[in-house]
């Protein structure tokens, strides 16, 4: 297998660290343990190592599913990567919408042939059409991200409807990556949940500011999830039992209080940010989530010469659009404390104004 270098994670590599600021991370502001019980009692694998059945049963309920169709993993990453090898191989056909993480491409492509299919700007608005257009007798998956990473574009349940049905109608498989959608104050019903042909991906990463726990799933047809099961035990084995321990207070009498914060941190900081887009004559797609994809300031040849100056200047990580093959934007990650993205916000501004 050869695959393509992560180059965000290789970005933050660089840069992450030493800088005081990080205006590049696609999630909400992490949770201190405080609020939890953090005693799982004995530090064993988690047995079935796929997860607790009884945890497993509550969150297929989530999506019509029962326990046998949910798969507990180390976060999305991981719940997208057993999709992949389970559904996947060499002579394969799948269709990725983008821009989007770069892993959703990356991955299939080191697997099978690949076709793109990229949203349409300045809305990001999806030619479900040209995905049509993209299909082969050979093609297994269609993966897309909603709502969408690095835009903020969430599709609305018809587009995604008719999306799921040009996956069914080709005997393909549909895959949402759907790790910002609970983000949103009226979220669509999981993909998951459509059918036969709809699997659905998350974790606690994004929405519920528990990076740290590693704790994600799969959810969809029970002949996929097990494939993914059988392949599980050749990576992590089980998910993390703090993480299960935890997620299950996240998902339980938790839940709520966690979800109704970071919606009001997400909405309080999207308003800044976008009165800082106006302020600059600068364009996004007003987005769902805690990501932005802005237009690169006038006096900057594209993003990463933008981002860099902001980063070796000013001591704040922007992520260049060129990671996401939009190399004219550059991505705004506005889910941390406000009071640190005002003043991330004023360094970049001091760029921007001095080009």
């Amino acid at each position: 297998m050869d695959i393509a270098e992560f180059g965000l994670e290789r970005w933050f590599g660089k840069y992450e660290h030493g800088a005081d600021i990080m205006l590049a991370e696609s999630g909400i502001r992490p949770l201190d343990s405080s609020r939890f019980d953090t005693d799982p009692g004995e530090l064993n694998y988690v047995i079935p190592t796929d997860g607790d059945p009884e945890f497993r049963a509550e969150v297929g309920e989530r999506y019509d599913r029962g326990a046998d169709e949910v798969c507990f993993t180390c976060g999305t990453q991981e719940a997208n990567l057993l999709v992949f090898l389970s559904l996947l191989d060499a002579g394969d056909h799948a269709v990725v919408v983008t821009p989007t993480y770069q892993a959703l491409q990356a991955v299939p492509e080191s697997i099978c042939d690949v076709t793109t299919v990229d949203l349409q700007e300045p809305a990001w608005t999806l030619d479900v059409d040209a995905v049509a257009d993209a299909m082969r007798p050979e093609t297994k998956l269609v993966v897309l991200n909603n709502p969408n990473n690095p835009t903020g574009r969430y599709h609305d349940e018809a587009v995604v409807g008719e999306l799921y049905d040009v996956a069914a109608a080709h005997d393909a498989y549909l895959l949402c990556d759907e790790v910002y959608r609970l983000l949103d104050d009226e979220p669509l019903p999981p993909v998951a949940s459509m059918g036969d042909h709809g699997i659905s991906t998350t974790s606690l990463t994004k929405a519920y500011g528990l990076a740290g726990l590693r704790f994600g799933w799969i959810a969809g047809p029970e002949t996929v999830v097990q494939d993914a099961v059988r392949w599980k035990d050749y990576t992590t084995i089980s998910p993390p039992i703090f993480g299960q321990h935890v997620a299950r207070q996240a998902l339980g009498e938790q839940e709520d209080d966690i979800l109704r914060e970071n919606r009001e941190l997400a909405a309080t900081n999207r308003a800044i940010v976008r009165e800082f887009v106006h302020e600059h004559g600068l364009d996004w797609y007003d987005p769902v989530g805690v990501n932005g994809f802005v237009t690169v300031p006038s006096g900057f040849d594209d993003g990463r010469e933008f981002c860099v100056r902001v980063v070796e200047e000013e001591s704040v990580v922007l992520a260049p659009g060129d990671l996401f093959g939009f190399p004219e934007y550059w991505r705004l990650g506005f889910g941390l404390p406000t009071d640190e993205l005002e003043e991330g916000l004023a360094r970049v501004s001091r760029i921007i104004e001095g080009a």
